[in-house]
Order: structure tokens, then sequence, then C-alpha cells
């Protein structure tokens, strides 16, 4: 018994290995493809409505991609309009940039005893020791993630396209895999994972709008310039679970500072950060995302170190939802429920029962 306990577990490790390096050295493959699978089970609900009112499968899957474009084009103009405001303001900003500077070097000067002189040469010598190559090297590679995110993008929008229009297809290619008798039940679990899907984008992207609101109405009392911008930066980057919003904010505050702000803005940031934390935590995501994808908190910061690791940032965005579908697969089969107990948070109501059996 316990010699096959130990081959369960070797296997369950060296498939878990497997998984992870296999994800690891295909990530320029299956990132593409794990985006377009997200929104076409965002997007399935608008193209089967567009098919039922006449449109036509092609130009019905057509239409649906240009409505996510056309989204996100949204937001990037909107992003675009509040920098061109900031920029307006670059003269100021740099002015204080070169104060702050200053104060730094003197409180070096009096702290460590080295003159701002030495310090500048200091400086001096490290920028031309590396400025020949590593000016090169980030043009170069701002110029390659430019030319990758395009390219990806492209294959991304081609995916949705034909995931939507052959998803009949796929179905039924997964049905054909597993047994007859248990077709309905599989249906059943793609249907599932659709919606988990979709139920936790929707939640998101009406929580982010929320988070927008919030945040420019706190940033504005605070006294930001550029209040809007902030809010929507700081709203997009609730995407990354749990860094997203940190590094929101510690961007605001960075640029509160280089705007000349006092420490009571950088307070009145935090406070900020603190009651639309709250907010979110305990009225937007119970009544707007809900209880879809009922994650381990355990298993979720796991997830998403193991999902940096792996697929960096993408990884992050990505973990959340995959997780989700992970867990309703291993909920109907036999053999992985216990995997899927260990990934979800056990209900208050089974807990009781639990408690009040182990007592008996």
């Amino acid at each position: 018994m316990h010699h096959f306990s130990i081959n369960k577990s070797v296997q369950v490790l060296l498939f878990l290995f497997l998984l992870i390096a296999g994800l690891y050295y295909a990530k320029a493959f299956l990132v593409p493809v794990a985006f377009a699978a997200l929104f076409s089970m965002l997007l399935l609900p608008v193209c089967v409505w567009l098919q039922q009112r006449g449109v036509t499968k092609a130009l019905a899957v057509l239409l649906s991609v240009l409505v996510l474009v056309g989204f996100f084009a949204g937001i990037l103009w909107l992003l675009t309009w509040q920098v061109s405001d900031l920029a307006q303001n670059a003269g100021s900003i740099e002015e204080n940039v070169n104060k702050k500077i200053a104060e730094l070097h003197q409180y070096i000067s009096k702290t460590f005893g080295i003159s701002p002189k030495k310090q500048q040469a200091f400086i001096k010598g490290q920028q031309e020791s590396s400025s020949s190559g590593s000016m090169q090297a980030l043009a170069t590679g701002v110029l390659a993630g430019i030319g990758s995110f395009l390219t990806n993008t492209l294959i991304i929008l081609v995916y949705m396209f034909l995931f939507l229009y052959f998803r009949n297809h796929l179905k039924k290619f997964i049905l054909q895999l597993l047994p007859r008798e248990g077709s309905a039940e599989t249906g059943e679990v793609i249907e599932n994972c659709r919606a988990v899907a979709q139920k936790y984008l929707t939640g998101l992207a009406l929580m982010i709008a929320c988070l927008w609101v919030m945040y420019a109405i706190g940033f504005s009392i605070v006294g930001i310039k550029g209040a809007i911008f902030f809010a929507i930066l700081c709203g997009l980057l609730e995407v990354v679970p749990f860094v997203g919003n940190l590094a929101g904010n510690a961007i605001t505050i960075v640029m509160a500072i280089a705007q000349g702000g006092s420490m009571n803005m950088v307070v009145g940031i935090l406070i900020t950060y603190a009651v639309v934390q709250f907010i979110q935590t305990y009225l937007l995501e119970p009544l707007v995302v809900g209880s879809e994808v009922n994650i381990n908190p355990l298993f979720t910061i796991m997830g998403i170190v193991v999902a940096e690791l792996v697929w960096g940032v993408p990884g992050m965005v990505l973990v959340i939802p995959f997780l989700g579908i992970t867990k309703i697969i291993c909920d109907h089969v036999d053999g992985l429920k216990p995997y899927g107990f260990l990934l979800g948070v056990e209900k208050k109501g089974k807990k009781r029962k639990v408690a009040a059996a182990g007592a008996g």
C-alpha cells in the first residue's frame, strides 16, 4: 500500500515537472493561444447573438473580434489623450526632478561626507562606461519588444477568429476523445469552463471600470496632475493580481513627487489606495466578480509565482482563470477530485458537517 502511494506521488511530481518544463519551452506558442482561447470564450455570446439575428457565421465572428479590438483601441486612445496632457507639463516636472536630485545630493553630502562634485563625477564615469553599449541595447530591446507585441497581437486575433469559427468542430473533437456514455457530462464541463472564463473576464472588466472611477475621484481630491491617467493606469494593472495595484500606486507616488507634491499628497495617495482596496475586497469582488473562480488563496499565490517564473507577466494575467478551469475539470473527473478539493475553498456548510462528524 505504501509502495503504491509513493509510486503515485512520484508520478504526480514527474507529471508536474514535465508540464512546467513543456509550458516554459513552448511559451512563444502557448501564450497567444491561451489569450485567444480566453477572449474567444468571452466573445462567444456576442457571436451567438449576432448569428441568431441572421448574420452569417463568418461575419458574426469578424464583428465579434472587431468589438474587442475597438474596446482596446478606445482604452489606448484614452491613455494617449491623457499622456499628451501630461506632456504639456514636462518642463515643470523636469524642473522638480532636478530640484529633488539636488536635495538628494545635499543629503548624501551631509550624511556620508561625499561632496556633490564627487557624486556627479562618479555618476558621469558610470554613464560613460556603459552608455555606448547600454543605449544601443536599450533601443534594440524596445524595437524588438514592439515588434514582438504587434506580431503576437496579430496572431491572437487570427486564433480568436479561428477558435470562434470552428468552435463546434473543436467541441465535437473533445467529445469524441471520451466515452460516449459520458458525453453529456463532458458537454457540461465544457460549458462550465466557458462560463467561468466569461464571468471572470466580464467581472474583471466591470471591476476595473469601478476602480477607474474611484481612483479618479481620490486622485483628483488629492490634487495630482493627470489624475485620470493614473486612475486608468492603476485600474488596468489590476489584471496582474496582487502586484498590479501596488505597482500602479507606486508609479503614482513617484510621479506626484516629480510634480512637486508634498508628503501630504503622498499620504493622500496611500489613503486613497487603502480605501479603494477595502471597497474592492469587501464590496466589488463579491458583487461584481463573485465566486466564479473560487480558488484557495494559498494556491492562487503559488500559481501566480509559478506562472511568473514560467510565462512572465502574461502568465500572471492568465493564471487565475485557468486555475478556475482546472478546478472544474478536476471536480468532474473521479481520479482528480481530491486535487479539485485542494484547489478550492471549503464551504462553511460543509465545514460544519465535517466538524460535527469529527466530534461524533
